[in-house]
């Protein structure tokens, strides 16, 4: 089609008209009906099928080899329509199998032109690797260079060299795209020649090494220090580290200061020069769990770029998660757990057990318990193995406490310390809202590591103790101050009814009570009125079981206390003796319960004594009208 020659010959041919051609389908289209085809073919018939098809493969066959042996002249070696082919064209890349990254390398490009035809307004198209920067400029990425080489003759060769400063990781590849464009003589089209060059990172610009503590205890600050120094004798440009933390790691603080979370933007570097970042914060998992920090040092395309687009070099850092030195435990009156509740005026004991995890033996061990939140009476402190030093609320134990117990703890050792201290009554507490003490246990010692270096060691533990608050319950049968108006005999005749009122009182002290109940039970002889006052409060009546049931539900502090009304709640009942409780006191309501929830987290049960006939605190009552008479 391209040919000078070719067309000639074609123009000579002779041409024929078209034909009449006949349609290939018709306009109707219609599913055809099924036919029923014989399933018997006469042998004959058969091998004529297979011997016409072995003639048309052949055929087939002989027209493929002559038609690919044709092209294959027409296009490479002479009387196609160029007589220019890029694979005659030669395009040769030499440079180091391995180059040192951000320094200049140096690639030596040459392109011969075996074609009968000259190449005209050929250029050389450099491809780089991101991250690449020129020598001169070092501000700015290299990605592409164009070199014109003009009209290539045929025969002719044109060398060359360029330079440039890779980035990459140590062992990574860089692999550089040369391409050569051109035209042909009378034509307007591009033709491209490529060729390429591949080489690996021998060593990084930067480099990133990692100090800290390779084993840390769960829910304890740890730190480390990531360590960027420059390996190339030219600047190194806008250089950034990113740290990838595992899971379980909070980060605490940077210094620097991160620009992002876990993205540190470290500016420029000149050549050996070297910059700290130094990291912390807590690692929480469980024993012998592995957690792996991932540090990338890189380059960005531009500064507004929120992340590494050219990884320079990167690092791991292992940190395991194990035992503490000394496995510390605390007991608050012999009941284990991270927290614990007393009430106002308790005597309390604490106990720390103490356990050597390591494989190697502890020496100067030190232990110490501080106090903190609410104020306790130094005077009421006691510890017989420690030290209390009331200057700062530590109770304090050494070798010299112990008789020498701590001087030196072998693999397993084992054993406990312990103190006493009281509990804050409640009048010294009703001014404080929910009264907690924490106790800090901090311990210390040396040991040995393995290289013989005597290495410090710590070890912690936190203990909350709570103070429940002074809830109070007091339950009171009423006559002669009825708020209903009392009916019937006093003292209660046998046979008689005689109505009472029965009275619940509440006071609280320093904590919250939320979801309070009441509960108690109305004897088979006494009968339930159905009034109760205030009408506000949740009160009612089980009439299958005889309970009582008043739901309080949340009880503030300070009810009660300091001017603040108590709640209260009343309800009225009729008792009718029997001749068989002459002379007795009987039960008007027993089983009196309040159950709630203290703001401290624990359960709280406050009960009452029975109301009966004796109801003393009644205004106007005597002890002689108690009993039943006849």
């Amino acid at each position: 089609m391209y040919s000078r020659t070719l067309a000639d010959k074609l123009g000579e041919r002779p041409r024929r008209e078209l034909g009449q051609t006949r349609p290939l389908a018709g306009e109707d289209w219609h599913r055809p009906e099924p036919t029923v085809r014989p399933s018997f073919v006469a042998p004959r018939t058969i091998g004529l099928m297979r011997t016409g098809l072995w003639w048309v493969l052949g055929i087939s066959l002989i027209f493929f080899l002559g038609a690919a042996a044709f092209f294959g002249y027409y296009f490479t070696i002479g009387g196609g329509s160029s007589p220019v082919a890029a694979g005659n064209i030669d395009i040769a890349v030499a440079g180091p199998a391995q180059i040192a990254g951000g320094e200049p390398t140096q690639l030596q490009i040459s392109v011969t032109n075996r074609n009968q035809a000259p190449l005209e307004l050929a250029d050389l198209v450099i491809t780089y690797p991101s991250g690449t920067r020129s020598p001169t400029n070092l501000a700015s990425d290299l990605t592409n260079q164009r070199i014109s080489l003009g009209t290539i003759e045929a025969g002719g060769v044109r060398q060359g060299t360029v330079s440039a400063i890779f980035a990459g990781a140590t062992g990574d590849m860089a692999d550089v795209k040369v391409e050569l464009e051109y035209r042909l003589q009378g034509s307007s089209a591009i033709f491209v020649a490529s060729s390429g060059y591949q080489a690996t990172f021998s060593s990084s610009p930067v480099s990133v090494s990692i100090d800290g503590n390779s084993e840390t205890v769960s829910g304890q600050t740890v730190q480390f220090t990531a360590t960027v120094s420059s390996n190339a004798n030219t600047p190194i440009k806008d250089v950034l580290l990113s740290i990838n933390y595992p899971f379980g790691f909070a980060f605490a603080s940077g210094d620097p200061a991160p620009a992002r979370p876990g993205l540190w933007e470290l500016g420029d570097f000149a050549p050996g020069q070297k910059r700290q970042v130094v990291i912390r914060g807590t690692l929480t998992g469980e024993s012998g769990d592995e957690r792996i920090f991932r540090f990338t040092v890189g380059t960005r395309n531009a500064p507004q770029d929120a992340a590494i687009n050219t990884p320079l070099s990167s690092n791991s850092f292992k940190m395991q998660v194990s035992q503490p030195f000394l496995g510390l435990t605390v007991a608050v009156n012999k009941s284990t757990g991270t927290s614990a509740t007393v009430s106002p005026g308790d005597a309390v004991n604490v106990v720390i057990s103490w356990q050597n995890n390591l494989s190697t033996p502890i020496t100067d061990a030190v232990i110490v318990a501080r106090l903190s939140g609410m104020q306790i009476d130094g005077s009421t402190t006691r510890s017989l193995d420690g030290f209390f030093r009331s200057s700062d609320d530590v109770v304090l134990w050494d070798k010299t406490t112990t008789n020498g117990a701590l001087a030196n703890l072998p693999s397993g050792a084992r054993g406990t310390v312990s103190f006493s201290f009281q509990v804050p009554p409640s009048d010294v507490l009703k001014n404080i809202r929910n009264p907690s003490l924490i106790i800090t246990i901090n311990a210390a010692g040396k040991r040995l590591s393995e290289a013989g270096v005597p290495e410090n060691l710590q070890a912690t533990a936190l203990q909350r103790i709570a103070v429940a608050s002074d809830l109070q319950l007091a339950a009171q049968g009423l006559y002669y101050a009825n708020p209903f108006v009392s009916v019937g005999p006093m003292p209660p005749k046998a046979g008689t009814e005689t109505t009472y009122a029965l009275v619940f009182t509440l006071t609280n002290t320093t904590n919250k009570i939320s979801n309070a109940r009441l509960t108690a039970a109305l004897p088979p002889y006494v009968r339930w009125i159905g009034i109760y006052s205030p009408s506000s409060e949740k009160i009612s009546f089980n009439q299958s079981d005889g309970t009582v049931s008043w739901n309080v539900d949340d009880i503030d502090p300070g009810v009660g206390l300091g001017g603040v009304p108590p709640r209260q709640a009343a309800i009225a009942i009729g008792f009718t003796p029997s001749t068989s409780q002459i002379g007795q006191e009987p039960v008007l309501l027993q089983d009196i319960v309040l159950t709630g929830t203290d703001a401290s987290g624990s359960r709280v049960t406050r009960a009452a004594k029975d109301i009966t006939t004796n109801i003393i605190g009644d205004p106007g009552f005597s002890a002689t009208n108690a009993t039943v008479v006849r």
